[in-house]
C-alpha cells in the first residue's frame, strides 16, 4: 500500500510526503521502485507528514513524485546456524553467491542484554600466541584496540587468532569489514576459505565502494551474528572489526548531508552515544562472552583526534602492530612497548606473571639504550651485566616470535600452541641465565623451549 511520495534527493537524504494518517517510525525501512529498481530507505528523522530518510544504495535513477511502500519495521539479518560459513552485506544479504538465507531474521538494532546478565569478571581467554598471551592476555569480553598499516602481518594474526579459539573451545569467529576495499575482502575470503576457516566464521562487508548508509549498517549487522553465537550458541565469541574508525567517518558523512550541525572538530554531535550503542554490545555473559579486536585508523597519525580518542576510551587494551619489528623478522610484529591490557594486574594474571612482564619490558627497554651505545663504541665497551641484558634481550625477542598454525603452506614450519605456563618458564629461564649458554638462533619462531632443552 502507498504510504507517500518522494518530494527531494540528494545522495545521502531522500525526503518522503506521507499520506495523511500514515504512521512510519524511526529506523524503519521504506521503499520505492523505478524501472525494474528497488531502492531502499531508512526513516531518520519525522516532522509531521514530511520523513527524511537515508538510502541503503545510490539514488541515481531516482525522481520526485514516485510512490513509497513499507519495506519492513527495520533491519534484519539471519540468526541461526545458516549464518555461520557466509558472507553478507550491510544489511544482513548474502552476497556468497550461495543461496540466500532468511530462516529466522532477527532486528540488527536489538540489544537483549540487561545490566544483571553483563559479567565483567569473565576468565582470561588464552590465545596460544606467547607474545599476546605474556604482554597483552584477553579477558572474555574484552575490547582490544589493533593498531598498525599495511604490510606487518595484520591479516596472518586474525587468522591464527581464528583458528586457535576455534581449536580449543570449538567457538567461531565474527569479522566484520567497515568502508573495506573490494580487492581486500576478496583476499580475505580467498585467505579463509584456503586456510579452511571460512566455515567457522561470519562475515559481514560494508565496502569502500558502497555509500556512507551501507558502512554505518554493518557493524550492527556484524555484532548481531556475535550476539548469537555468544547467546544462542554459548560460544566464548572473538569478533574482529576493520576499521571501527570508518564507522564513524561514515556516520559524520550522512550527519553533514542531513545538515546537522557538528561540534568544533567536524565530527557529529552524536559522535558519542554512536560509538557507545556500538562498544557496550560487546560483553561478557555466564553463558558466554564476545571479544573484540577493532583495528583503528589514526587520521594524520594524530592519536589526539577525537573519534580515536573516543573509541580508545571504551577499549581495554590495544595491541600495535609495527613495521620497525617487522623490518626486524620478527613476527607477529608486536611492539611490546605500545601494547597494553588491563590484565596486566597480579590480581588477575598472578604475582609471577605481572613480575616477569615488568622485568621483561625493564631487559627490553635496556636493550634497546645498548644497541645504541654499541653502534658507536662496540660490544666490548659494556660492562658484564650489561652484556648479559643485551645477549638475554636478543633472546627474548626471537622467543616471542611464532610459527603460525595458518602460515604452514608458506614456511614449512609447523604451527605452535603455547601454554602461558609454558611461556612463564621459559622467559623466567632466559632472564635468570639458565639459557645463557644457547645460541639465540635456537628461540627463533619454535614454540615453548624449556621442553626441548631438558630433553637435550
Amino acid at each position: 500500500m502507498t504510504i507517500g511520495r518522494i518530494i527531494s534527493i540528494s545522495e545521502l537524504n531522500v525526503k518522503i510526503f506521507l499520506d495523511d494518517d500514515v504512521k512510519v517510525s524511526i529506523k524503519e525501512i521504506l521503499e520505492t521502485t523505478c524501472n525494474g529498481n528497488v531502492y531502499r530507505f531508512e526513516v531518520v528523522s519525522i516532522d509531521e507528514n514530511i520523513v527524511t530518510t537515508i538510502p541503503f544504495d545510490s539514488v541515481i535513477g531516482l525522481k520526485r513524485g514516485l510512490n513509497v511502500v513499507k519495506h519492513s519495521d527495520n533491519l534484519d539479518i539471519e540468526y541461526s546456524d545458516k549464518a555461520i560459513g557466509r558472507v553478507f552485506n550491510s544489511y544482513g544479504e548474502a552476497i556468497d553467491g550461495k543461496e540466500e538465507v532468511r530462516e529466522n531474521t532477527k532486528s540488527v538494532y536489538d540489544k537483549n542484554l540487561s545490566l544483571g546478565e553483563i559479567d565483567i569478571n569473565g576468565e582470561i581467554l588464552w590465545t596460544g600466541i606467547k607474545v599476546i598471551d605474556f604482554f597483552a592476555p584477553l579477558q572474555k569480553g574484552f575490547k582490544m584496540g589493533l593498531l598498525g598499516g599495511a604490510g606487518v602481518g595484520k591479516t596472518v594474526l586474525i587468522k591464527e587468532l581464528i583458528n586457535n579459539v576455534y581449536m580449543t573451545l570449538r567457538s567461531n569467529a565474527v569479522f566484520v569489514g567497515v568502508g573495506e576495499r573490494s580487492r581486500e575482502g576478496k583476499e580475505l575470503y580467498d585467505e579463509m576459505l584456503d586456510a579452511d576457516l571460512l566455515d567457522k566464521m561470519c562475515i559481514v562487508f560494508g565496502q569502500m565502494g558502497e555509500n556512507s548508509t551501507s558502512r554505518s549498517k554493518a557493524i550492527y549487522s556484524g555484532l548481531t551474528l556475535a550476539e548469537y553465537l555468544r547467546d544462542e550458541k554459548k560460544q566464548d565469541v572473538l569478533l574482529f572489526v576493520d576499521n571501527i574508525y570508518r564507522f564513524v567517518q561514515a556516520k559524520s558523512e550522512i550527519s553533514n548531508e542531513l545538515k546537522n550541525v557538528p561540534v568544533e572538530n567536524g565530527y557529529p554531535t552524536t559522535m558519542i552515544s554512536d560509538v557507545s550503542d556500538v562498544e557496550e554490545r560487546i560483553n561478557s555473559t555466564g553463558d558466554g562472552s564476545i571479544t573484540s579486536f577493532q583495528a583503528i585508523y589514526i587520521p594524520a597519525d594524530d592519536i589526539t583526534d577525537e573519534a580515536v580518542q573516543t573509541i580508545l576510551s571504551h577499549m581495554d587494551g590495544q595491541l600495535v602492530l609495527d613495521r620497525k619489528v617487522a623490518e626486524k623478522g620478527i613476527y607477529p610484529a608486536v611492539n611490546v612497548f605500545k601494547t597494553t591490557s588491563k590484565s596486566i594486574d597480579i590480581e588477575k594474571i598472578g604475582k609471577k606473571h605481572y613480575d616477569l612482564v615488568e622485568q621483561s619490558l625493564k631487559y627490553l627497554t635496556r636493550y634497546e639504550e645498548l644497541e645504541e651505545i654499541i653502534a658507536v663504541l662496540g660490544i666490548e665497551e659494556l660492562s658484564d651485566e650489561d652484556k648479559s641484558i643485551f645477549y638475554r634481550s636478543r633472546k627474548l625477542r626471537n622467543y616471542f616470535t611464532q610459527p603460525m598454525f595458518v602460515a604452514e603452506n608458506y614456511t614449512n614450519i609447523p604451527g605452535k600452541f603455547v601454554k602461558i605456563e609454558d611461556v612463564l618458564i621459559d622467559v623466567n629461564n632466559i632472564l635468570t641465565g639458565v639459557y645463557d649458554n644457547e645460541d639465540e638462533s635456537k628461540f627463533l619462531f619454535i614454540g615453548d623451549y624449556h621442553g626441548s632443552f631438558n630433553q637435550g
